[in-house]
């Protein structure tokens, strides 16, 4: 199999995306396990699916209990942000791209554009999300990637001191 290079975010430190088709499978989240044709990728590494709604649920849970935190979400019910935090996830790690289907490409600092994102935010952020990752049974590895990239991304995400 090539490796595929792709370039990195200079803030960010992750992968940009396939500018030919947003958003699509990024090479490097997927791990040959037979011959040339068999790929397995992170989001099934991961566990798929019901991991990914497993982690976004216990993420909002938290969530839904952080009156600072929750005031980012204008809707009564974070049922709809979750749904759209979880396809976003599954289709970063290789998964579905439900999310690209239904919302287009991610823009995710414009569209957090409205909130105020500071260090202490993207801090609580990181709280509840790390209580989700650790709620999780993955192995040391995978939690560590996983973990990396959720830590990159909420970096990226500060907009204001």
């Amino acid at each position: 199999m090539a490796v595929v290079s792709l370039p990195i975010h200079p803030v960010a430190g992750v992968p940009l995306p396939d500018r030919g088709n947003p958003l699509t499978l990024n090479p490097t989240l997927a791990t040959p396990i037979g011959g040339a044709d068999e790929e397995v990728t992170m989001y099934e590494r991961l566990g798929g699916h019901e991991t990914f709604v497993r982690l976004v649920h216990r993420f909002y849970q938290g969530v839904a209990g952080d009156a600072t935190l929750r005031a980012m979400y204008p809707d009564q019910d974070l049922g709809p942000a979750e749904e759209r935090l979880r396809m976003f996830l599954e289709q970063y790690w290789g998964g579905p791209r439900t999310y690209h289907e239904q919302r287009g490409h991610p823009r995710l600092r414009m569209r957090h554009v409205p909130f105020a994102v500071t260090p202490a935010m993207r801090d609580r952020w990181l709280t509840h999300m790390r209580d989700a990752v650790d709620s999780l049974t993955l192995g040391p590895e995978l939690r560590a990637r996983l973990w990396e990239y959720l830590e990159s991304a909420a970096d990226f995400m500060v907009n204001t001191d």
